[in-house]
């Protein structure tokens, strides 16, 4: 049962907390497990008062989070692809024998409350504030933290929260240092890289993810900065923004990544005015299949690993300074210049 239910104010959950923490479980298991958890985030307090057994995962990207740190959710939230139980090839050996529920497309309270879960974790989900609390009454429910929009979390401030919500804080401060890491490696390998200017571009409709979205923060973890594109038709988008195909000069960035999880290389291919950005006749353009777009927009702990085995090299060849270096995936697409 959620103590918010009881305890209308952040001071008084806290204490409850409190509460909780010395009636309830031994010192020892506190220290080890920091349970009861309390949670700051955009709609106020959680507290996870113990360990949760039966998760469901109601964001899009946050099943891989937790089975990063181990936790197989009760269930998840599919977003797209038709990979078994939603889970895409980076994440299934983490899945392991497991076989949680899938959900699909909008929040189903009823549904969810059916399940009875201890706990429910909607970072990325875009979980209104009507429907937090809703499934608060159900279960302690973790939205997206304050500081960042619906969609704008970056992985290190999901995975540490699920990992104070889970009891696995460590865990999730090792796999961190460890990605943190690799960027830091990479980004010392290439100087050439760092200040130079990046996009990632959606292909079915040609629109620039920001540097607030987790693929511009991709990108900045990379060295490379994102512009800022402002989007004409939805100005309060702070993530992505759409763009009139008679106008790409925004997206000529140093590095144009184009992002494609639906097979739409046809259309690039058709852009009329992709020749007269210089991205393309420099040839340093890169296309994102299926594979590496979807590991790149789950940008988890389990993802981030494969995304940069596949764009690294892709970036080595299209900023290597020579516009004859084909870029592999370029070329694979049959997306190269006829004559450069």
């Amino acid at each position: 049962m959620k103590l918010a239910l009881f305890f209308p104010n952040a001071r008084a959950r806290l204490g409850a907390c409190m509460l909780l923490a010395a009636a309830a479980l031994a010192p020892a298991a506190c220290a080890a497990d920091a349970f009861p958890a309390v949670i700051e985030h955009r709609f106020g307090t959680t507290i996870v008062p113990a360990k949760p057994q039966r998760i469901v995962s109601l964001s899009y990207i946050g099943h891989d989070f937790l089975m990063a740190l181990g936790e197989k959710p009760h269930a998840l939230r599919k977003w797209f692809g038709d990979h078994p139980y939603g889970v895409w090839p980076w994440a299934q050996a983490a899945l392991g024998d497991a076989r949680p529920i899938v959900l699909q497309g909008q929040i189903d309270i009823e549904r969810i409350a059916a399940m009875k879960p201890d706990l429910i974790t909607g970072q990325w989900s875009g979980m209104s504030e009507r429907e937090y609390a809703l499934l608060s009454r159900i279960a302690p429910t973790i939205p997206p933290m304050a500081a960042h929009g619906s969609y704008g979390s970056p992985w290190q401030v999901m995975l540490r929260t699920l990992g104070t919500a889970t009891g696995n804080a460590a865990k999730a401060e090792q796999i961190i240092t460890r990605i943190e890491g690799r960027f830091a490696t990479i980004r010392a390998a290439h100087p050439e890289w760092q200040g130079a200017s990046a996009v990632m571009v959606s292909v079915p409709r040609t629109g620039a993810y920001s540097a607030s979205d987790i693929r511009g923060q991709f990108l900045a973890a990379l060295g490379f900065t994102v512009p800022e594109v402002e989007n004409p038709f939805a100005p309060a988008n702070a993530y992505y923004a759409l763009l009139p195909d008679e106008d790409l000069s925004p997206i000529d960035t140093d590095a144009l990544i184009w992002i494609d999880a639906r097979g739409s290389a046809p259309r690039l291919k058709r852009l009329p005015l992709r020749p007269t950005l210089r991205a393309y006749r420099e040839g340093r353009e890169i296309y994102a299949g299926r594979l590496l777009s979807s590991a790149l927009s789950h940008s988890s702990p389990l993802s981030l690993d494969a995304a940069l085995d596949q764009l690294v090299p892709q970036l080595e060849a299209a900023l290597d300074g020579d516009p004859g270096t084909p870029v592999s995936s370029m070329a694979e697409a049959g997306l190269l210049p006829e004559v450069r």
